[in-house]
């Protein structure tokens, strides 16, 4: 993926000092709206979001409305400086970020880190609370050199020090998955089995795996049969086109109609996010046509 289209270079647009949120209680999970009058309701199997970044030519309130007129209700990856606009039009939250820069690279796997990523965390939390958001995002950070044991040992000794305050406001830390392979060199948690060991030896319903299923067709392949062994551990799902994380139609090497039936039979009722790079003229035509191929 081009750097211009990293979303590492729009984290640094959504951090927020620490100064006072009035957040009004979030919206139910709904998305049964006309995505054009002809096409009729979603099904509402699936709980559609799209990430953010992947939009970012839109003012927020332009996803905003365009996420409704679409028919969903949901926009991932948002921090507490986008939530009043997003209340504003009613629209979920249905991954967030913290206060902080949410660096990729500097996560929980370092000690280094741990005093400033525990201190971020347990500020946006209670925020999360008020407004009714459950789900946050952490990242493993790069290796290093490091091996998995050490990785695995210093994000369960941080993660333990959020969990108890994150299990009193019923907010769920969702580790994302990245390949290393391609886009992310060097990150940690780029393999499913790592992630589930981590969830294994912390042992709490708080914390989960993102399955970003872009970057783990790149990294090991073998997604459906991966989701059907290792849904208990999966907290939320991510798109994109494989190769070159564009649309997720039939120019790429994904089945998405398929994933999405194995995502459901697994009793799945967390969300999908679209988070593919858009390229049709009409970028917004690009997201009409993924919700479509995703809502079996």
């Amino acid at each position: 993926m081009k750097s211009k289209y990293s979303r590492r270079s729009v984290l640094k647009n959504i951090t927020l000092g620490s100064g006072a949120l009035f957040l009004a209680p979030a919206m139910p999970i709904a998305a049964t709206c006309n995505t054009k009058p002809s096409e009729g309701p979603l099904k509402g199997n699936i709980n559609h979001s799209v990430s953010q970044w992947t939009f970012s030519y839109l003012s927020l309130e332009d996803l905003c409305k365009a996420v409704k007129e679409i028919g969903f209700s949901a926009i991932d990856l948002t921090g507490p400086k986008e939530w009043p606009t997003m209340q504003k039009y009613g629209i979920y939250s249905s991954m967030c970020y913290t206060l902080g820069d949410n660096n990729l690279y500097k996560g929980l796997n370092n000690p280094e880190y741990h005093d400033k990523l525990i201190k971020e965390y347990l500020e946006v939390i209670p925020i999360m609370k008020k407004a009714g958001y459950k789900n946050l995002i952490c990242f493993s950070g790069a290796r290093k050199g490091m091996d998995d044991e050490t990785g695995l040992r210093n994000c369960k000794t941080a993660l333990e020090k959020i969990l108890p305050i994150a299990e009193k406001n019923g907010v769920t830390m969702v580790m994302e998955l990245l390949n290393s392979k391609r886009d992310h060199k060097d990150y940690m948690c780029n393999h499913t089995v790592w992630g589930v060991e981590l969830c294994k030896r912390i042992g709490s319903e708080n914390f989960k795996l993102l399955y970003d299923i872009y970057h783990m067709q790149i990294e090991e392949g073998d997604v459906i049969q991966t989701i059907r062994d290792y849904h208990p551990y999966i907290a939320h799902y991510h798109t994109g086109g494989v190769p070159g994380r564009n649309e997720i139609n039939n120019s790429q090497e994904l089945n998405y109609p398929a994933i999405m039936k194995a995502i459901l039979a697994t009793g799945f009722k967390g969300y999908v996010a679209q988070e593919f790079v858009p390229t049709y003229p009409d970028k917004l035509d690009s997201l009409r046509e993924a919700i479509k191929i995703c809502d079996v």
